[in-house]
């Protein structure tokens, strides 16, 4: 016990030693960093907007888009993280994810789009100061909120066969004046909150009356937009890109068909709240109404599907379906592995899908057998069914039948429908999350 009691007189004596050679904190408190918003139950830091800031900035110099203020800025770009974040929060409750081995694909198919072997895309990234590790995961993050895009939003749109007949009849009576025509388009929307009172609206209208008149007296739009829109585009200047006239929202497609180049539409209100469109350029025209000869890509193909579900794991639905791959490569029979393993229709029929036209499939499906050389049996894909093995067997071109076009029309009318339909899909989730903002704390 004597000796016990010596040693922790001892232990306090050293440590008491040892803290006076300590040098003593500086009473100046240095902030390394601090938390902007809170959504949901996770934060934002200020360095999380700083790069985020960095990035947009670069983007908009690069585009010669003029900066807005730095407090619009920060704000425009705080709201993109939040919106993010929810949709982020969202795919991981529903366990929807990007394995290492799907991102290293998609990665290498950004590479050999700028014509660089992989090793030569990242020492370009690294000459331009962005840090690999950080563009994977940013890579990561866009291919997960495109997913889920699909999942929650394209694979859920409705077109009925009125919508159908009334869109084949206007192509009929030549409805469509500007049919085959594709615009290169900028955007600016002003969002209205899900069951907005009539305040709420008068002051969103009021706010895009307030851009409209910045436009008129000499504005930018680009800047404007990246000041002001509230759609997913605002801050890569409103820039909507290249899009075809019958695969535009109605609410679009007719303002534009009497704009020139360089024109700014009125303001045009839809559900999900008041637009600006500004048309930057336009091409093609008068080749779509009436046509009576339309040809597509068909694919062949055939495939092996090994589904998850509650009795089946994800980990194991996978491991099942690369030692079906490893057997196909060592020279088994796809045809009888299929009617083996298959677990869809198509297995008794040796994995057989017969000849698909676009958008007869799930948009993973679709993406991984168009990029499949013929005759190449695929690396495991993921779709909503679960994991599948694609072999292309065979592609041409052919005239639609009258059911195909049918087809096609609901296909166009889909995409009509995607954007307003998403813009909607995130409004209602950003208005259901928590967010609390703090960036105006010192």
């Amino acid at each position: 016990m004597k000796f016990l009691l010596v040693s922790i007189l001892f232990f306090l004596v050293f440590c008491d030693s040892a803290l006076a050679q300590v040098p003593r904190p500086s009473s100046r408190i240095v902030l390394v960093d601090r938390i902007v918003a809170v959504v949901n139950t996770e934060v934002i830091t200020q360095y999380e907007l700083q790069s985020r800031l960095r990035q947009i900035q670069a983007q908009l110099k690069q585009q010669g888009t003029p900066l807005p203020a730095a407090g619009v800025l920060d704000k425009q770009v705080l709201e993109r993280l939040i919106v993010d974040r929810v949709q982020l929060q969202l795919a991981r409750e529903t366990a929807l994810r990007v394995d290492d081995q799907q991102l290293d694909r998609a990665i290498e198919r950004i590479a050999q789009e700028n014509k660089m072997s992989l090793p030569q895309f990242r020492q370009a990234l690294e000459k331009d100061g962005i840090s690999y590790p950080s563009f994977r995961e940013d890579i990561r993050t866009e291919i997960v909120l495109t997913r889920l895009r699909e999942r929650e939003v394209e694979s859920k749109i409705v077109v009925s066969d009125g919508e159908v007949d009334l869109f084949l009849e206007a192509q009929g009576r030549g409805g469509q004046t500007d049919a085959g025509s594709e615009y290169n388009l900028a955007h600016i929307l002003v969002r209205l909150p899900e069951q907005a009172s009539p305040e709420q609206i008068q002051r969103q209208r009021a706010r895009m009356e307030s851009v409209q008149q910045q436009l008129k007296s000499g504005g930018d739009f680009s800047q404007l937009a990246a000041s002001f829109s509230d759609a997913p585009d605002a801050l890569q200047g409103g820039q909507m890109g290249w899009r075809a006239q019958d695969r535009l929202p109605e609410l679009f497609a007719e303002p534009l068909a009497n704009m020139r180049p360089g024109e700014v539409s009125g303001i045009l209100r839809s559900p999900a709240g008041f637009h600006l469109l500004r048309l930057i350029d336009k091409r093609g025209g008068g080749g779509g109404a009436g046509t009576t000869v339309v040809i597509v890509d068909q694919t062949r193909v055939r495939h092996i599907l090994i589904k998850t579900n509650e009795a089946v794991a994800e980990d194991e639905a996978k491991r099942k379906i690369v030692n079906i791959r490893e057997r196909i490569i060592l020279g088994g029979d796809f045809a009888e592995l299929a009617r083996l393993n298959s677990e869809d229709g198509s297995g008794s029929k040796g994995g057989e899908l017969g000849l698909l036209y676009p958008g007869d499939t799930v948009p993973e499906f679709e993406r991984a057998m168009n990029e499949l050389p013929v005759n190449k049996v695929s690396e495991p894909v993921r779709s909503p069914f679960g994991w599948h093995l694609i072999e292309v067997l065979e592609r041409r071109k052919a005239d639609m039948s009258d059911d195909r076009k049918r087809a096609e029309v609901r296909r166009i009318l889909r995409e009509r429908k995607s954007d307003e339909a998403f813009n909607e899909w995130v409004r209602q989730l950003r208005d259901r999350a928590y967010v609390e903002f703090r960036l105006e704390e010192k």
